[in-house]
């Protein structure tokens, strides 16, 4: 067992080289190195270097406690490209500076570390993986809607109180619409919201059940969540499909066994935690369990976590919540046991000024009442003099901060292509630049937009959900290959119709109305009624579609459907691999069945990798590049410039959405409601709050997550940050053109009045 009170022996030059690479550290990064035991947490701010700070950690400890195979330091983080990142640095320090073998430490996802324990001991995790198929289901995935058809077959009278709503005059043509509805959209994300909050939690649909006959509202929404929980349960265990949340649960179950846990600690020296602000409850019960010393169980566990609370940007589509994280802070804080780590090298001093003041003007104007403060209070520094980084807080390219207020989002893309092309005039093919975009829908149009004047310029325009969408081509194809199938499915059409709203073949409407009576929406009689302008082209495809079906092989479906859906050359390439592949599964049964049950199963294991010619995460940030990317995937990168556009009130920080057909419930959405009551009872609160309540309190996170984001967005730029908010904007991205008033995000005007000089700012060279 290690001794923490007292240094392990090192050689002469191992501890001159300790110490060079501890005097290479700033102050937060220190005090990671000088850790000796037991609990410790590090709040980092943007471009701390909290990922060079574990590392350069983790070797020091690795080289003073003489780790080895057999008692490590568990390194763990968020991604696979962060595991990667974080463990080639620890490999570096060992080997270059401190002249020993990259062992003594091993480096995990939190998901790969808990599959690692639950497959060791399979008796006790419950899982027997040889078995099992790993989905990762969404709110459209075919196991989502089974669970809610089988709810609504053994709840028929939940089912009709959902259907009667608040005002139902009992007309056939709205029961019917209200029916797919509920199937195909309420239900489904109910569900989906409820498994992952709950599950994620350690809740069984019991203790759901539990919680909702403390409270009852309008709907029994909790009793309706815990019954699809259950179902979900059912059918996962009857066809052996686990899910990510399995992993961890049946980890932990794994450890409640004595000899499994004891044997585990004996090889965990300590854990080491990155991003934990993105961890749940069961994650960092995990991490905690390894990392306690089996000879010293009632002494604190040797866990450092580190994260920065103001970066959490997963909590309103996962179960992560920034205030776990928080209370660790400040359970550290009281034992002095906090290391803040406040100073950033990574941009330019008004840039770091900007977001600053961005932080607490948000702070202030939400603090009032029972609101929460979106963000700890912790404001960026820049690095002391003589500090290490190279070239750290560079010097600004003109201003360092450019605030614009174009006429329309037109205008806006004219102003970023020019800004663009005179940054690249000046240091062609060194510049790394980004724009950085709320949905993708905005990229895809600014990149069209773009494409023509960056393409005269020898400028490459990277629009990174281009590659996001590839990996949906096998879901897509599904779709439509299930509506050819059986036309007459008002579920499978209105599916195939969502596939051309989200590829923009068709305008965004009502599909529910469309999809209510297929055979009189695709081939009407002379005695329907004509069908409005924007039902003309979907009726157009899908006729055309279903001629396609009856006139080609099956094997060739799926090609035609990808040229139809106006496939880009790696989609393409993508179906065609698809195609491949299931011709390969079906041979000497090309019938249509045989094919929809192939992709099936590629689609529910989710094991297709998308046709990709190079590493993505390279090409994010390739110089000589402008990448389109939206505000969530540019989490942990950053570029030189930095525009930030359609800083719009209804975007950031927008308001929760109500969709107009599911309004016969009530002005709040199930899932969202359903949600803050579960975290309220995660959070201890001792009455759980009511719809209108819930309802507020997931508008606050929603608002809270968004400033987040745009902190997130701000804090990626190294020497210019562009950032405009047209006063014209589309009301939605699936109709551009359309555009009306918009109100600027409310931070934007107080960033002009606080950096009068960055408004409309004359261009200026680069320089440094």
């Amino acid at each position: 067992m290690p001794d923490f009170t007292a240094e392990s022996s090192l050689s002469t030059l191992r501890q001159e080289a300790w110490n060079r690479i501890r005097n290479s550290l700033r102050p937060g990064q220190q005090q990671m190195a000088d850790w000796q035991g037991g609990t410790m947490a590090v709040s980092a701010v943007p471009g701390a270097g909290k990922s060079t700070g574990m590392a350069a950690a983790a070797a020091l400890a690795i080289a003073k406690y003489q780790l080895h195979a057999r008692r490590q330091l568990v390194v763990v983080t968020f991604t696979r490209s962060a595991a990667a990142n974080i463990k080639a640095k620890i490999r570096n320090f060992l080997r270059e500076d401190l002249s020993l073998p990259p062992s003594g430490f091993v480096v995990h996802t939190l998901h790969g570390l808990a599959l690692n324990i639950a497959s060791r001991y399979p008796e006790l995790s419950g899982l027997q993986l040889d078995n099992a198929t790993l989905i990762t289901p969404n709110q459209s995935h075919r196991l989502i809607r089974t669970c809610v058809e089988q709810w609504i077959n053994t709840q028929p009278g939940r089912y009709a109180r959902l259907l009667q709503g608040r005002q139902f005059d009992g007309e056939e043509t709205e029961r019917l619409r209200r029916q797919s509805v509920l199937r195909t959209e309420v239900l489904p994300a109910l569900a989906y919201s409820v498994i992952h909050e709950a599950k994620s939690s350690g809740l069984l649909p019991a203790t759901l059940r539990e919680l909702s006959q403390q409270f009852t509202d309008e709907y029994d929404i909790l009793a309706i969540a815990s019954g699809l929980y259950e179902q979900y349960q059912n059918i996962m265990r009857s066809r052996d499909f686990i899910d990510y949340d399995d992993m961890i649960l049946g980890a932990l179950q794994a450890l409640e066994n004595p000899s499994a846990r004891q044997i585990e600690q004996n090889q965990v020296f300590a854990v080491f935690e990155d991003e934990a602000q993105d961890s749940t409850q069961l994650q960092t019960q995990l991490l905690e369990i390894l990392a306690i010393d089996p000879h010293t169980p009632d002494a604190p566990p040797n866990l450092i976590r580190v994260g920065d609370p103001n970066q959490a940007i997963n909590s309103t589509f996962t179960p992560a919540d920034p205030i776990y994280f928080r209370r660790f802070c400040e359970e550290c804080y009281s034992q002095k046991r906090l290391a803040t780590m406040d100073t950033a090298g990574r941009s330019s001093k008004i840039i770091i000024d900007a977001a600053n003041f961005a932080l607490e003007w948000i702070n202030k104007t939400y603090s009032s009442g029972k609101q929460k403060t979106p963000f700890r209070l912790q404001k960026i520094r820049p690095v002391d003099a003589g500090d290490p980084q190279p070239n750290a807080n560079p010097e600004p390219w003109g201003s360092g901060l450019e605030l614009h207020t174009p006429r329309d989002i037109f205008h806006t893309a004219q102003l970023i292509g020019e800004r663009v092309i005179e940054l690249f005039k000046l240091d062609p093919g060194n510049i790394r630049a980004a724009v950085l975009v709320r949905e993708n829908r905005q990229g895809q149009w600014l990149a069209e937009i773009l494409a023509p004047i960056c393409r005269e310029h020898d400028i490459n325009v990277y629009e990174v959900s281009e590659s996001d969408r590839r990996s949906h081509v096998p879901a897509e194809i599904l779709a439509w290959l299930q509506f050819l199938d059986r036309p007459h499915s008002p579920d499978y059409l209105k599916a195939a119709l969502e596939v051309l709203v989200q590829r923009q073949l068709i305008d965004r409407q009502d599909l529910n109305a469309l999809a209510l009576l297929p055979e009189q929406f695709i081939y009407p009689s002379p005695l329907d009624p004509p069908p409005k302008e924007p039902a003309i082209k979907p009726r157009n495809l899908c006729r055309q579609l279903l001629r396609a079906r009856l006139e080609l092989p099956h094997y060739q479906l799926i090609s035609f459907l990808a040229l139809t859906l106006n496939y880009d050359q790696a989609e393409l390439a993508t179906a065609d691999k698809l195609a491949e592949r299931v011709a390969q599964q079906t041979a000497g049964n090309s019938s249509m069945s045989a094919m929809l049950t192939v992709l099936n199963e590629i689609v529910s294991a989710e094991r297709f990798e998308p046709v990709e010619t190079e590493d993505l995460e390279a090409r994010f940030t390739r110089p000589g590049q402008l990448t389109i990317i939206t505000m969530h995937k540019a989490k942990g990168l950053d570029w030189d410039c930095v525009f930030i556009p359609f800083l719009h009130e209804n975007m950031i920080p927008g308001s929760s959405w109500i969709p107009p057909q599911t309004l016969f419930l009530g002005d709040f959405t199930l899932s969202e409601v359903a949600r803050a009551q579960i975290r309220a009872a995660l959070h201890g609160q001792s009455t759980l709050p009511n719809i209108t309540d819930a309802w507020d309190e997931a508008k606050q996170l929603k608002t809270a997550e968004e400033y987040r984001l745009l902190y997130v967005a701000m804090t990626r730029a190294k020497r210019l940050l562009w950032m405009s908010a047209a006063q014209k904007a589309p009301f939605t991205w699936s109709k551009p053109n359309n555009l009306d008033n918009k109100a600027p995000c409310p931070v934007f005007p107080a960033l002009k009045r606080q950096f009068p000089a960055a408004i409309n700012v004359p261009k200026a060279q680069v320089k440094g």
